[in-house]
């Protein structure tokens, strides 16, 4: 039987069996176009119900206890970091098949980590982990998320291969990582995560974001020129030109030479704290929008400011540096702003819309939470690089089927 494990489909009463078969379906669908022996669909749909069931762990060993016999050991230990499936044709067919339920209205970047002992993880490294909340031995995943009103679903996953690693040769072997595999930096990795699902079924939102991808230049770049709009948080040393700033072709000053034909700026550009305090006291407007888990009413204060974020500037431009909105929530009482977020979004959105996409990237912390709180995606005990892209997109389909258990409207309740 399912004992479903996760809070939101705890309020079911369905009889087990039932949500077993639906559980056996849908692991049909998601992993028929991704696996190529018939053995392999049937470890996945173990694996599948192994992460649902009740259990505080859910790496191998006691999954495969929970399973009661049906599942051999070995078999599910090579299924999972030895076999050549296609993880990322899970996490298509699951976002696929969960997005359209949701009410998709913004896609997350972040990245999380998986606390580690030892050195042989694929990855792993002391670096800085917002789980530990400091320098901890863990990988660090990318992701990103769509999350909607009514739900949420991750899109893709990319595990962080730190320099060092990416320069050993020998323990890159034993981890079995693909010869292919270079270094990039979290941004790159998340805006590739971000290209490939847009090639996918899935409705495109704004891409939200803390600071580490806010301020880099390139990964905006690549997202605007991807066509995907941004809501970015960016911090108060950011530079940005100042909504009256000019750029034009500077006369020659002597009648011989070559033409100048490059665009310069008329002033230097600002940092957003300066700016901000310059110009925001008289632009602050009170909004209200719905935030928060129930979706309550949330009103505060907002400056929006059409600016002009250019890295390279004192060569000129060869055209007019597009705007970009510069938001800012500077709460009553406070004598400074509390947030900045940097937006690509068209100049005619309404202020509202604003103020609720930049506020909305909280929802990824509960989406972790699940994750990892109940259906153990930073349980992976494997020192497998292909075996940590097999878990989480196994993760990634329990915590869509359990996110399609609770918008199923054929599915009793309690009374």
């Amino acid at each position: 039987m399912v004992a479903v494990a996760a809070r939101g489909a705890r309020e079911t009463v369905d009889d087990p069996s039932v949500v077993r078969e639906r559980l056996e379906v849908f692991a049909g669908e998601v992993l028929l176009g991704a696996v190529n022996r018939p053995v392999q669909l049937v470890n996945g749909g173990l694996y599948l119900r192994g992460l649902i069931e009740d259990g505080s762990r859910k790496s191998l060993e006691p999954l495969v206890a929970r399973l009661s016999g049906e599942a051999d050991y070995e078999s599910l230990q090579q299924f999972l970091a030895v076999s050549s499936w296609d993880p990322t044709r899970v996490l298509k067919a699951t976002a696929e098949r969960v997005a359209p339920v949701i009410d998709v209205q913004a896609w997350v970047l972040d990245d999380t980590g998986f606390p580690k002992d030892g050195k042989h993880s694929p990855g792993v490294k002391r670096q800085y982990s917002g789980t530990l909340g400091k320098i901890g031995n863990c990988q660090i995943g990318v992701s990103v998320h769509a999350v909607g009103g009514k739900g949420t679903v991750p899109l893709g996953w990319a595990l962080y291969l730190p320099e060092e690693w990416c320069e050993d040769p020998e323990r890159r072997a034993k981890a079995k990582i693909p010869e292919e595999i270079e270094f990039q930096t979290k941004p790159e990795l998340g805006v590739g995560l971000i290209e490939q699902a847009g090639g996918w079924d899935v409705p495109r939102a704004p891409v939200l974001g803390d600071e580490a991808y806010g301020k880099d230049s390139k990964l905006r770049e690549r997202l605007h020129q991807a066509g995907f709009a941004y809501v970015l948080s960016i911090d108060a040393d950011a530079s940005v030109f100042a909504p009256e700033a000019v750029f034009a072709v500077p006369a020659r000053r002597e009648r011989a030479g070559r033409p100048r034909a490059r665009l310069r700026p008329d002033r230097e550009p600002e940092h957003v704290a300066e700016l901000l305090d310059r110009l925001a006291p008289q632009n602050l407007h009170t909004v209200t929008f719905r935030d928060g888990p129930e979706g309550k009413p949330i009103t505060s204060r907002f400056c929006f400011l059409r600016v002009r974020a250019l890295k390279r500037w004192k060569h000129g431009a060869a055209e007019q540096p597009r705007e970009e909105w510069l938001i800012c929530e500077w709460p009553a009482g406070q004598d400074q702003p509390s947030d900045y977020w940097i937006s690509n979004l068209p100049a005619d959105t309404a202020p509202e819309q604003l103020a609720r996409l930049a506020r909305m990237r909280w929802k990824i912390e509960l989406d972790y939470k699940q994750l990892k709180g109940e259906l153990g995606l930073d349980h992976y005990e494997g020192r497998s690089w292909l075996g940590w892209y097999h878990h989480t997109a196994l993760v990634t389909a329990a915590h869509g089927f359990l996110t399609l258990e609770r918008q199923n409207p054929n599915r009793p309740r309690p009374a």
